[in-house]
């Protein structure tokens, strides 16, 4: 004889859909950050905030069905970099993921000409893959336990 459990399982639906699947619909970006990390959760409620049009749909990358929808990226960018997908499915990660919202996002043309400066983009991208490797240091204290131990970043 086990000592086996079952527990009743809610899944929430918006409109006959997972909620966090029926969030990759009716924008033409989709932004895919990390759920897990606290800075990017704030980051990503300013965001929204900003985006009053909804032109960005943003939804964690541990959301169901985002590897279904975007098969091009491999799973580890998911960890590495933000991910913006535009229309036809280009796709700007990084750096130039917020350099793209900067031009998507309504006044967000008035901050990006400082990525015209020669080496702004380049030292956004140094500081951004600092970011990233550091992430779950600067938002979280113990409580945060969650971060991917197979997490890789190259060094630019």
């Amino acid at each position: 004889m086990t000592d086996e459990k079952t527990y009743p399982v809610v899944r929430f639906t918006v409109r006959g859909k997972d909620r966090d699947s029926a969030e990759l619909e009716d924008a033409p970006y989709t932004l895919v950050y990390d759920g897990a990390c606290r800075v990017c959760g704030y980051i990503v409620r300013f965001l929204k905030g900003w985006d009053r049009r909804n032109l960005i749909c943003m939804v964690p990358s541990q959301a169901a069905g985002v590897r279904e929808k975007f098969p091009w990226i491999p799973e580890h960018a998911y960890a590495e970099s933000v991910q913006l997908i535009g229309p036809g499915g280009r796709t700007w990660q990084g750096a130039d993921a917020f350099r793209q919202i900067l031009h998507i996002l309504p006044g967000g043309g008035f901050f990006a000409w400082i990525f015209r400066l020669p080496g702004v983009p380049d030292a956004a991208e140094r500081f951004y893959r600092w970011f990233a490797r550091n992430r779950y240091k600067l938002g979280c204290g113990r409580h945060c336990e969650y971060r991917p131990y197979d997490l890789n970043l190259e060094q630019r």
